[in-house]
């Protein structure tokens, strides 16, 4: 799980944006939140999940 830090100067739509892109980036299996206090955009959470293939105990 990673967050990235409020930044004032990513408060304009186009960085929210980027850096939304970014962190969606590579993501496969997981979530993305977005926390606003009132009308801004204050942290960007990830979390991902890692899938294991089955193991194949009984062979």
């Amino acid at each position: 799980m990673t967050a990235t830090n409020r930044n004032p100067e990513l408060q304009d739509e186009a960085s929210i944006l980027r850096e939304i892109h970014r962190v969606l980036s590579g993501l496969k299996f997981g979530s993305v939140e977005i926390t606003v206090h009132n009308g801004e955009v204050v942290q960007i959470e990830r979390k991902e999940k890692f899938r294991l293939p089955p193991s194949n105990k009984n062979t």
